[in-house]
């Protein structure tokens, strides 16, 4: 039985439903323990500078600073932000001994111009003892993702985001075409042999097609299914 690990961070609630279709796929894999887990939102920006250094008030020294919800209440995006994260409520926040659990790991979260937001790069980076021990060498890992159209980076932040696995000795797993012939189409949706995808819409208002669903739920099969090959290659005695 292999232990597999989902950790996403999901601001608008696409890559959660897209965790949920990972989780599904990896426990349709077998007899296998399967955990959710988020990576928290970083706590609103502070200027200390401005707030210990000025005669100001404490309302117009936070004026001065950008925090989450000023930068989300530009746009009617807010509301949605709010109400996804009442949806993840009840799913616990990551540690880095989820991490040390887990004989394989798939990792969930938006396009930010490219590349992985900085509430995951700032989470790896405050894991940096994982890598210094070498927790995680030898554990397959995959990135499922979401964008705001198929123009927007997708691919580019599945890739970006390799190079700090390796780092950690992960081995990267992707999506094959022979198993997944629904993105060799020329319609509008995620995924590729990088990693699964879903399209969220410019105003993050689409929802994941069941195509990407679907391919989401293979990555996740697949990754267990190489973590439990993994784990009996290390210990023969997982065979009997």
């Amino acid at each position: 039985m292999a232990n597999i690990l989902v950790i996403y961070y999901s601001a608008f609630g696409h890559v959660f439903e897209m965790a949920k279709a990972v989780a599904e796929g990896a426990s349709q894999a077998g007899n296998h323990c399967v955990r959710v887990v988020r990576i928290p939102e970083l706590t609103p920006y502070r200027n200390p500078v401005i707030e210990a250094g000025s005669n100001r008030s404490e309302t117009a020294a936070a004026a001065q600073s950008p925090t989450l919800s000023k930068q989300f209440r530009l746009t009617d995006r807010y509301s949605k932000f709010e109400a996804s994260r009442a949806l993840q409520m009840n799913i616990p926040y990551a540690t880095n001994d989820d991490l040390r659990w887990a004989d394989g790991i798939l990792w969930g979260f938006p396009t930010y111009y490219g590349s992985m937001p900085s509430q995951v790069k700032l989470f790896l980076e405050l894991a940096g003892e994982l890598c210094t021990e070498g927790a995680l060498e030898g554990k397959p890992a995959g990135i499922f993702n979401s964008t705001a159209s198929i123009h927007t980076g997708h691919e580019a932040a599945i890739l970006t985001s390799m190079v700090p696995l390796f780092h950690f000795g992960m081995i990267f797993v992707g999506l094959p075409y022979s198993e997944n012939p629904e993105y060799l189409t020329a319609d509008a949706i995620g995924c590729s042999p990088y990693g699964a995808s879903t399209l969220a819409g410019p105003d993050s208002s689409r929802t994941p097609d069941e195509r990407e669903l679907r391919m989401a739920a293979r990555l996740g099969e697949r990754v267990t299914h190489v973590a439990a090959a993994l784990r009996m290659y290390v210990d023969p005695t997982e065979a009997r």
